[in-house]
């Protein structure tokens, strides 16, 4: 549902959605930052531009909807499911530290920021 909001309000257009809290107080990026924008532009097709603003989030989408798809499927069988196990959110953790300490090094700025 959110994804069709952001297919139809335009997160392009400045304080659509608000400020990022972590930007607005200290000038620095989140790991989120752009991804409002992302989304709307998957939404309508643009990859470039998603990942001009957000490439973590281009990457994440994929696996989080293969993700969800296979719960959904093994639920709607009546199989059990159980919690990933420990290395995937610290996996997820650590891509996601990384990349937000990445995208506000100003060399990397370029191709990390939104």
């Amino acid at each position: 549902m959110s994804t069709l909001v952001l297919a139809v309000r335009d997160p392009h257009v400045e304080g659509s959605y608000g400020v990022c809290p972590l930007l607005s107080l200290t000038g620095l990026l989140c790991p989120a930052c752009g991804a409002l924008r992302a989304t709307h532009d998957l939404a309508h097709g643009d990859l470039a531009g998603a990942w001009a603003l957000n490439p973590l989030w281009v990457v994440l989408v994929p696996l989080l909807v293969a993700g969800w798809g296979w719960w959904a499927a093994r639920t709607a069988r009546g199989r059990s499911t159980s919690a990933p196990p420990a290395w995937v959110a610290w996996t997820l953790l650590t891509a996601v530290v990384l990349f937000g300490v990445l995208r506000n090094i100003p060399a990397l700025a370029p191709a990390l920021g939104p």
